[in-house]
């Protein structure tokens, strides 16, 4: 898997936080894929508090223990949250600028792919928020995924992870779902990602139900368990090994 860090000059959300950090505003955060329309991301939420974030994320950050890796973690905020707990993350981010703005709101935040094999340190509690299960990609990356985890993972440890089972997209009027089962796994999107002039990479991202989740992480020791289910085919889950 792709263990890069993001040059600023393809790095649009790094932008983004970096100028709503700086000015208190940003412009659109555009989204594009080919399986959908033109989208955006607000880019004032990445930067929510404790109290205005989604209940399965409030519920992940609770659970939270130990010595905490914050995967992805964007402008900081979950990183933040845990912090005003009492408890010490550490936050990872492939984009230099989120971890120049995260460093400056005074959050422990190093520019390192989770993929990284040179990155060894191990940790009790390992945070995938913010429909987490993206970085994985693809199914066929399951097993690289498992395998990484279980080198930074302490005995005990456990993988606190949200996602979304987009079979919604493929319901019929009758309540029905109509998937092509000849085709890719519904939950494989491709996505890109433009603000003002940068424009960055594709890149895949993977959502996954967690049926599906459960079943490769069985085939890599790990147990799943549905710690709590959203308000719209979205849940958080709990993986262990």
């Amino acid at each position: 898997m792709n263990t890069a860090i993001l040059p600023k000059e393809k790095d649009p959300m790094g932008a983004a936080i970096y100028e709503y950090f700086k000015t208190g505003k940003a412009g659109k955060l555009r989204v594009f894929s080919s399986q959908f329309e033109e989208d955006e991301i607000p880019v004032k939420e990445l930067f929510r508090t404790y109290d205005h974030m989604p209940l399965l994320e409030q519920t992940a950050l609770e659970l939270a223990e130990g010595k905490i890796l914050d995967v992805g973690a964007g402008s900081g905020c979950h990183s933040l949250a845990l912090q005003e707990m009492g408890k010490k993350p550490v936050a990872i981010d492939i984009s230099p600028l989120s971890v120049e703005v995260m460093q400056a709101r005074g959050v422990d935040a190093r520019l390192v792919n989770l993929f990284d094999p040179h990155f060894v340190e191990r940790f009790d509690t390992i945070l995938m928020l913010m429909n987490g299960s993206g970085i994985i990609g693809r199914v066929e990356n399951f097993g690289t995924f498992f395998q990484r985890i279980k080198l930074l993972l302490n005995p005990g440890g456990s993988i606190l992870m949200d996602s979304s089972d987009l079979r919604y997209l493929f319901e019929e009027e009758d309540g029905s779902f109509v998937v092509d089962l000849a085709a890719d796994y519904y939950g494989q999107l491709d996505f890109r990602m433009q603000y003002k002039q940068i424009k960055g990479e594709a890149f895949d991202w993977l959502y996954v139900d967690f049926n599906t989740l459960r079943l490769y992480a069985s085939q890599y020791g790990f147990k799943a368990e549905l710690v709590k289910e959203g308000s719209h085919y979205d849940y958080l889950a709990r993986l262990t090994l």
